[in-house]
């Protein structure tokens, strides 16, 4: 068998991550290692659950060191109309997904685009997904300022059984390191008026998604998605999807 010299330093450097797998710094070395095959811009490690906000593992350093405020709104509760969480408790899989997978078709119209994710993350995200017997999921997300190219994506997919193996056997060390008491997920504060399925229109329509994919995620019809919007909107005096969101940041915030 003929090895090319990528391939030793490869193999080499997944060793030296397995010997890193207790070490302080092992998300520093894991990301380091990503970057000399495909350059990204930021770097976070989550772990999302159906009952608790997201717990931050690891994440890459501001520019100026100090905490990031927008991340700190994500935190609070815009996780609930990130993507990838909302794909993550949707579907419960295993394996490396682009953002074009798993956006909305509305993404990049939504306030949460806007104020968020173009600021914070700017173009494109890829996430290592590592699903757990628990329903919770283990992820390594990077963010970059341009597209991620096919060959770039065709490369990760290449050293995914690698990454989602070493996040697997972190695991466990991350864990003893987290309080038992974790911060519950966040609740419908922000419109206590409206029913349950009106909440469940408006956080869809709120991540993006199209009246027909929310008619089709709630199997419910594209008229009745029509009259519960309608409905929301006359119970919280407002004429705007810009509006609605402004009402679930605050709540989210306060």
């Amino acid at each position: 068998m003929t090895m090319s010299l990528q391939d030793i330093a490869w193999h080499r450097s997944v060793g030296q991550m397995i010997d890193a797998l207790d070490q302080p710094n092992f998300w520093t070395q894991l990301v380091r290692l990503l970057d000399q095959y495909v350059p990204f811009d930021s770097w976070v490690v989550l772990l999302f659950g159906s009952e608790h906000r997201p717990l931050v593992f690891a994440e890459c350093p501001g520019a100026d060191g100090a905490p990031d405020h927008l991340f700190q709104d994500y935190l609070n509760g815009l996780y609930l109309l990130d993507p990838f969480y909302i794909a993550s408790r949707e579907h419960t899989r295993t394996g490396l997904f682009r953002l074009a997978e798993v956006a909305p078709e509305h993404f990049e119209l939504t306030e949460y685009y806007q104020r968020y994710f173009r600021l914070n993350v700017v173009a494109d995200e890829i996430q290592f997904n590592c699903h757990l017997p628990d329903a919770r999921t283990l992820c390594l997300s990077l963010g970059s300022r341009q597209r991620f190219d096919p060959a770039q994506i065709a490369l990760l997919s290449l050293i995914q059984p690698w990454v989602l193996g070493l996040l697997r056997q972190r695991l466990p060390y991350e864990l003893n390191q987290v309080s038992a008491l974790q911060p519950p997920i966040q609740n419908d504060d922000w419109g206590a008026q409206l029913t349950a399925r009106e909440l469940d229109v408006g956080r869809l329509m709120l991540s993006g998604c199209s009246s027909k994919e929310i008619a089709r995620k709630l199997e419910i019809s594209v008229e009745t998605v029509k009259v519960h919007k309608k409905h929301m909107y006359s119970k919280l005096g407002i004429k705007s999807q810009s509006e609605l969101f402004s009402i679930f940041l605050q709540a989210q915030t306060a």
